[in-house]
């Protein structure tokens, strides 16, 4: 990686934020930004993408397009992005034109689920047993050796995309070929399977003169892979709440990060495991935005600004529930309820499955 341009002093009003990508994160991203004053410009080859509705400017170009780029470093004082697929050439461009929040290392680590939990191991954090694997037999060996296991591609999976799981070692070579086949090209990496009580995250934040925060973690419930609701208070005791939070924090620092991370956890049978994380807000924290002093978004754009954090003090229990599909036109009922705050992201194309929006309830 290039040589990283860093902050030397936080940013004044009118500064102009850049963020790569269009979507609802970027959108609520922008939002928060423009709350503290702040200009901000998407960097996103949809023309009709849901921050273009917020953001001061949009660019349309692809990400790794290196005339957009420079546009962009020319026309902001910082970049963040709002998901964590940015291409590495792209961040590497402009690490050397610009300070790129959250570094560049961030990205690499997070993009490769293997050196996702090789750096997790290195931190001294916890994770699933885990093989790479490359090639049926691979497969086949790590299977007898788990006796079953979750296969993922190392890249660009999400919402439970790029996954099968195996609840034996009884696979033949033709099966392990033909599950390849579906999942793509590989590699891939096998994890153990492993008894749950629950799955939850943190969302913290590191500041860049390296201050720490983390929100109460939420219990998270998944359908077809897909988050469907946060609930906060979590369903953990005070002890593992503060461990996952101190995990969390953990993970910040052997980053060197700055902004915000979503640290996705098992409560395991061997204690609380990490998941994943993701370099960037996160579906599971947009909860603060109604139950806390600061949100996450507005705490990523103090961070990324080289301002101080906010209060993560909530206020309030809640549960947030995302909008999917034909859910997301059917808001009548959520309207109606006094405690409930409904955000919708803008998007004009409704697919089966696809985040429309999402509700908040504080109790």
């Amino acid at each position: 990686m290039t040589e990283a341009r860093t902050l030397t002093t936080s940013l004044p009003p009118n500064s102009t934020i850049g963020i790569i990508g269009g979507g609802q994160l970027a959108r609520m991203l922008a939002g928060s930004a423009a709350r503290l004053g702040f200009r901000t410009i998407v960097l996103e080859p949809g023309t009709d993408c849901p921050a273009a509705q917020t953001c001061s400017r949009h660019i349309v170009a692809a990400y790794d397009d290196e005339a957009a780029l420079e546009d962009l470093a020319d026309a902001s004082d910082v970049v963040t992005y709002e998901f964590e697929n940015v291409p590495l050439s792209a961040a590497d461009h402009l690490t050397s034109r610009v300070p790129l929040y959250p570094p560049a290392k961030a990205l690499e680590v997070s993009q490769d689920r293997l050196l996702e939990k090789q750096f997790l191991q290195q931190a001294g954090l916890e994770v699933a047993d885990f093989r790479n694997v490359e090639t049926p037999p691979d497969l086949i060996e790590a299977l007898e050796q788990f006796g079953g296991g979750v296969l993922k591609t190392r890249r660009f999976g999400y919402d439970g995309k790029g996954q099968h799981v195996f609840t034996s070692a009884d696979v033949s070579v033709d099966e392990a070929q033909s599950v390849f086949q579906q999942l793509g090209t590989g590699p891939f990496v096998l994890e153990r399977l492993i008894n749950f009580d629950s799955e939850f995250s943190v969302i913290a934040a590191r500041s860049a003169d390296g201050k720490t925060c983390a929100y109460d973690p939420s219990t998270n419930i998944h359908e077809t892979g897909i988050l469907r609701r946060s609930t906060v208070p979590a369903r953990l005791d005070n002890q593992l709440a503060e461990r996952a939070r101190q995990m969390a924090i953990t993970l910040l620092d052997a980053l060197d990060y700055v902004g915000v991370i979503g640290v996705e956890f098992f409560q395991a049978d061997a204690g609380l495991l990490i998941n994943e994380f993701a370099p960037r807000v996160h579906n599971s924290g947009h909860w603060t935005r109604e139950a806390c002093a600061t949100s996450q978004f507005e705490n990523h754009i103090r961070a990324v600004s080289g301002h101080a954090l906010g209060s993560v003090q909530r206020y309030h229990d809640c549960e947030m529930i995302n909008l999917l599909g034909d859910e997301g036109t059917q808001i009548a009922a959520y309207l109606s309820e006094p405690a409930s705050q409904v955000t919708l992201y803008g998007k004009n194309q409704v697919r089966p499955g696809r985040k429309m929006g999402h509700v908040t309830r504080v109790f």
